[in-house]
C-alpha cells in the first residue's frame, strides 16, 4: 500500500518533534527538573507547530494517527499547566516518550483526506471528539498516578513530597467530567447534524462501529460519574470503569479508522 504523504514541512517538523521528545525521554533521568521541562516545553512547541501545518495544509486530513497526535498534545498541554501547580508531578520521561510515538505514527500513517462535500462544521465537530479524548486521557495519567502512589504509600518508597492522593482523585474526575461533556456534545452532535457536518457522505444517524463504540463508552463513564455521585465509588473500582471507558473510546474512532486506513486501506476520513 502507498501512503499519502504530507507536506514536506509537516514531515520535517514531525521529525524534529519526535526526536526532541525522545531525546527528553532518555535525557530525563541526568537532566534536572528545570532542564526536564525546559526540554519538553520545546517539544511541545515543536508540536503544536507541526498541528497547526496539518491544519492549514491544503488538502485537509485527518486519521487515527493525527487523532492520537493531537490527544497526546493536549496531555501533555494539561500536564504543562498542573505541573506549574504541582511541581511533584513526575511523568516527564512517560509522557516524552508517548509524544515520540505518536508523532512518528502522524508521519508515517498522515490519515486521509475529508469529504469534500464535507460542511465547514466538520473540524469543529472533529475538534470537540478529540477535546474529549484529551481530557480522558489526562483522566487515565492521572488514574495511573494515582495506583503508583498507593503502591508507593504501600511499600514505603518514592518520594514523601508526592501530590494527595485525594487531590488526584479529584483532578481524575474533573477531567471524566469535562471529557463526559465534549462527549456528550459529539454525539449530540453527530446525532442531530450528521447530514450538515457530512454531506451527502453520511444521511442520518449511522451506526457503523465508531457510533456502536462511542455510545457503549458514554454509557460506561456515565455509569462511572452515577456511580462516583450516588455511592461514592473510588479507589479501584472507579478506576476500572474509567480504563473500561477510556478503551472503547479509544476503539470508537482510533480503532475504527485504524482498521479503514491500515488494514483496509479506505479512502476519505469520516
Amino acid at each position: 500500500m502507498i501512503l499519502a504523504i504530507p507536506s514536506p514541512l509537516g514531515v520535517a517538523l514531525g521529525i524534529a518533534t519526535a526526536a526532541a521528545y525522545a531525546l527528553t525521554a532518555a535525557a530525563a533521568s541526568r537532566l534536572n527538573r528545570q532542564a526536564t521541562q525546559s526540554a519538553l516545553g520545546l517539544a511541545w512547541l515543536l508540536h503544536a507547530m507541526a498541528l497547526a501545518v496539518g491544519l492549514v495544509s491544503a488538502v485537509p486530513r485527518f486519521g487515527f494517527a493525527p487523532a492520537l497526535s493531537v490527544m497526546a498534545w493536549l496531555v501533555l498541554t494539561v500536564y504543562a499547566v498542573e505541573s506549574r501547580m504541582f511541581p511533584q508531578l513526575t511523568v516527564r520521561r512517560v509522557l516524552a516518550a508517548l509524544g515520540a510515538l505518536v508523532v512518528l505514527l502522524a508521519v508515517v500513517f498522515p490519515g486521509t483526506p475529508l469529504h469534500v462535500t464535507a460542511s465547514p462544521w466538520l473540524p469543529l465537530h472533529l475538534a470537540l471528539g478529540i477535546a474529549s479524548y484529551g481530557l480522558f486521557g489526562a483522566a487515565v495519567v492521572h488514574a495511573w498516578l494515582t495506583t503508583r502512589a498507593e503502591k508507593q504509600i504501600r511499600l514505603a518508597t518514592g518520594p514523601q513530597a508526592e501530590v494527595p492522593l485525594l487531590t488526584l482523585e479529584r483532578l481524575t474526575f474533573r477531567f471524566v467530567t469535562a471529557g463526559f461533556v465534549l462527549l456528550s456534545a459529539t454525539l449530540l452532535a453527530g446525532l442531530f447534524f450528521s447530514e450538515t457536518l457530512y454531506g451527502a457522505a453520511v444521511r442520518g444517524w449511522k451506526w457503523d462501529h465508531k457510533t456502536v463504540f462511542s455510545v457503549m463508552a458514554w454509557l460506561t463513564f456515565a455509569v462511572l460519574l452515577i456511580g462516583r455521585a450516588r455511592f461514592g465509588w473510588r479507589g479501584r473500582t472507579a478506576r476500572r470503569v474509567l480504563y473500561a471507558g477510556a478503551a472503547l473510546l479509544l476503539l470508537a474512532y482510533v480503532g475504527s479508522r485504524f482498521v479503514l486506513e491500515v488494514l483496509l486501506a479506505r479512502g476519505a476520513a469520516a
